[in-house]
């Protein structure tokens, strides 16, 4: 009778409880132990339901391994017989003792955000990569500490995106992500970055990979990056809104070194792309865009839109070119010319307040701020969903007008009476947060026979009120008439600028001076302006997870600190939400 021989595989696991590393440590310890003569096969990870599946499809899923906890260490082995398994399980800890580590060197690894800040007072940045169910709270330590964050974990949820972002964005702080993978940001690479040469091209991209590709292109085409900045793929979702997007062409737009400004991602949310298309145009520098896939308009002055990444970089490469020559570029600028004023002072005031007697002036003018700004409510707004829900009180960016019924009912139409719109001026002066004042002042037969007389020393007053505040306030005023009508335009308008007030006849004209004007104040993403401190300052880094990003940071010889980071409470979710608690 013939002989046969059967051999079976031997699977032993190990469990090593609360023993939390990295995941790149995880793949060299996997790598590690696959390398063992007579091992099959290896699963090395943490005890998440999702790791369990995993193992489950590599039949390494051992009794052992269904009982461990989410922060406990898995370590499964498969080979030829006991003894082989055995002994790769006593090889774990001399692998984790020879694997190269960025962190050797380091006297005293601080365990908090708080430890390492005080180690590196200069920090402006905290990278975050450790797993996503950790990854927001871990942020919102950076925040509390007034870091920018720069979010590599994946698995955060959209609600937290959008909770992270919108209180960074209150304190002029970027969150790139979450599951950013590359950013470049004053010569240092976040994440996965090309080493690229300086230059005058700043990029902002929502995928991590197209934004390596175009960095890359641009220096394989003779120029350079003075930033990439990442935002994390859901950012141009219109549920986020495009937070980190908006605010970094605002930031580029205000950086002296930048040039020109690429801006890629996947095809965005209508919305989103409508309103992104408003920021660039008015940003007052090129503006290469490529939404891959998207549909644009034909032509839309200030912007160039790229069939694809390489046309994105050739783009911007050549409209470098371009400028160094002095040759005229196909960016076109605004048609409507206004007379240059002083630059505004920022400070609070941002706000826009029209106070219109004529309805079809203050729709028009409706119509043509949608080139610069997102949302202007109204009492008779282009859109339902920003009519002012309090016609006595503007909100953000308003335009009125008061000649509507609901405003002259037991008074005369504000072209005969000028005491609503007298009185609607000190109550919008009285904002801090207003900055321009739009009127219209009509001429004619009909209207008041002297309304600059009345409406002259209102906005002298206003002008006086806002200068003693320590605030820039102007008043812009459409004279609608002419050199024949009974009050005198000439007159009119002298008495208007004897005041202070900018004169235009154009309502058009008007219109768009008051939004270049707005955009002068760099509020034109809707948020808080970041520092521009945050591109030219030395970066200065807190690493919170892989490993590996301290390493390369170390390569390009950046103030580094990495926190030996362990899930706090054991992973335990409701004692971290305690602990969370607590420290708020």
């Amino acid at each position: 009778m013939p002989y046969f021989s059967y051999t079976m595989s031997i699977i032993k696991t190990e469990i090593r409880q609360g023993a939390y590393y990295d995941s790149i440590i995880l793949m060299q310890l996997q790598a590690g132990l696959a390398d063992l003569s007579g091992v099959e096969n290896v699963g090395v990870m943490m005890g998440t339901e999702a790791n369990k599946a995993l193992l489950k499809q590599t039949n390494l899923l051992t009794a052992e391994a269904k009982s461990a906890l989410p922060d406990d260490l898995i370590i499964a082995v498969q080979g030829h017989d006991e003894a082989t398994v055995i002994e790769a399980l006593t090889k774990i800890d001399e692998l984790l003792v020879k694997r190269h580590s960025a962190i050797e060197e380091m006297d005293y690894l601080p365990q908090s955000i708080e430890a390492a800040s005080k180690m590196l007072p200069d920090a402006n940045w905290v990278l975050v990569s450790v797993p996503g169910r950790y990854a927001a709270d871990v942020a919102r330590e950076a925040l509390r500490f007034n870091k920018h964050v720069f979010l590599y974990s994946d698995n955060v949820s959209t609600d937290d995106e959008i909770a992270l972002k919108n209180e960074a964005a209150s304190k002029g702080l970027l969150v790139m992500g979450a599951d950013c993978g590359t950013a470049i940001v004053n010569g240092i690479g976040l994440g996965f970055a090309n080493q690229v040469r300086r230059g005058p091209i700043g990029v902002v991209g929502a995928s991590g990979t197209g934004l390596q590709h175009v960095t890359a292109r641009i220096h394989q085409l003779g120029s350079g990056i003075t930033h990439a900045l990442g935002t994390g793929g859901r950012d141009l979702s219109e549920t986020v809104g495009a937070i980190t997007t908006r605010q970094s062409l605002d930031l580029l737009s205000r950086d002296p070194d930048t040039q020109v400004i690429v801006l890629i991602s996947k095809p965005p949310a209508k919305s989103v792309a409508d309103n992104l298309l408003r920021l660039a145009r008015s940003s007052g520098k090129p503006v290469i865009i490529n939404f891959i896939g998207y549909h644009h308009p034909a032509e839309i002055p200030g912007i160039q839109f790229a069939r694809t990444l390489d046309h994105a970089a050739e783009l911007a490469v050549m409209l470098i070119k371009l400028a160094s020559t002095g040759k005229p570029t196909k960016v076109a600028s605004s048609t409507i010319e206004t007379t240059e004023t002083p630059e505004m002072k920022l400070n609070q005031a941002r706000y826009l307040r029209g106070l219109f007697s004529g309805g079809t002036l203050a729709y028009e003018a409706l119509l043509v701020l949608q080139d610069y700004l997102p949302v202007v409510y109204s009492n008779a707004p282009l859109d339902e969903a920003y009519k002012l829900p309090n016609l006595q009180t503007s909100q953000s960016h308003t335009i009125v007008d008061l000649g509507d019924d609901e405003f002259t009912i037991g008074r005369l139409h504000p072209m005969m009476d000028n005491r609503l719109r007298i009185q609607r001026i000190q109550h919008e002066v009285n904002d801090p947060e207003v900055a321009l004042i739009l009127l219209d002042v009509m001429l004619g037969h009909g209207a008041h026979p002297d309304p600059a007389s009345e409406l002259a020393p209102a906005i002298q007053a206003a002008l006086e009120q806002a200068k003693n505040a320590g605030r820039n306030l102007e008043i812009v005023t459409l004279v609608c008439g002419t050199d024949e009508d009974p009050q005198d335009m000439a007159a009119q308008i002298e008495q208007l600028q004897n005041a202070g007030a900018h004169v235009e006849t154009n309502n058009e004209t008007a219109v768009r001076y008051v939004g270049q004007q707005l955009q002068s104040l760099n509020q034109t993403s809707g948020l808080a302006p970041v520092s521009l401190s945050t591109l030219d300052q030395p970066l200065a880094v807190i690493n919170v997870g892989l490993e590996s990003f301290t390493a390369s940071l170390q390569t390009q010889q950046a103030a580094v600190i990495h926190v030996n980071w362990r899930p706090p409470a054991g992973g335990n979710q409701k004692l971290m939400d305690i602990l969370a608690r607590m420290k708020k």
